[in-house]
């Protein structure tokens, strides 16, 4: 189902507890959804958009851009096919505690089941583990800590979402920048929409 609206930033109109947000952003119907972990180290507070202003915040930025989904102004892309967002959407000021990213979960899984991408991109550890143990069945395979060196830009297939993690964009080498581009443009060549069927787990 086609969501209908015009709004790129925060779409469906959350409300979370806090005074500062970064919402959610980009095309509310994209097949591409990049999921970070709060505004501190993947970007926002000031812009307001997810994955600007910081070092992690623009490098997937400029990977938006390189793989077609961003065209426009970097510190305000349009983002097409694409959306962005974050477990923890407000503006912290330094980490998150536990019962704040609890607090906040509600808001980022509506927002991602609006969307209804197939592509989950998931940034950073975190992000990964989340995703992973709420959206797939396979989290129980990588063990206590994960190994983001070796899922980075790993595809996880299954009956629902094809998830692919994402390294945190600060530990880059140029084969990780190299391997997402790459991923990413598989992704798009393949026909990626047979990933999505009914089920909302990955088995």
């Amino acid at each position: 189902m086609e969501n209908v609206t015009d709004r790129t930033s925060n779409p469906f109109g959350m409300r979370p507890p806090c005074e500062e947000a970064v919402f959610g952003y980009g095309d509310a119907n994209a097949d591409f959804h990049l999921i970070g972990d709060h505004p501190g180290p993947h970007g926002g507070e000031t812009s307001g958009i997810p994955f600007t202003e910081t070092e992690a915040g623009r490098a997937i930025s400029t990977l938006l851009f390189e793989t077609g989904f961003a065209s426009g102004p970097p510190e305000k892309p349009v983002l097409e096919n694409a959306f962005c967002s974050y477990l923890h959407m407000c503006v912290a000021k330094g980490e998150p505690t536990e019962r704040a990213y609890a607090d906040l979960e509600r808001y980022f899984d509506a927002e991602l089941r609006a969307i209804n991408a197939h592509i989950l991109l998931p940034v950073g550890e975190r992000a990964t583990d989340h995703v992973l143990r709420e959206y797939t069945t396979q989290r129980h395979r990588f063990g206590r800590e994960l190994d983001m060196v070796a899922l980075h830009a790993t595809d996880l297939r299954g009956r629902g979402f094809l998830v692919v993690p994402i390294r945190e964009p600060t530990e880059w080498t140029d084969d990780d920048a190299e391997a997402i581009r790459g991923a990413i443009a598989a992704i798009l060549a393949s026909d990626y929409r047979q990933t999505k069927g009914v089920a909302t787990l990955v088995g």
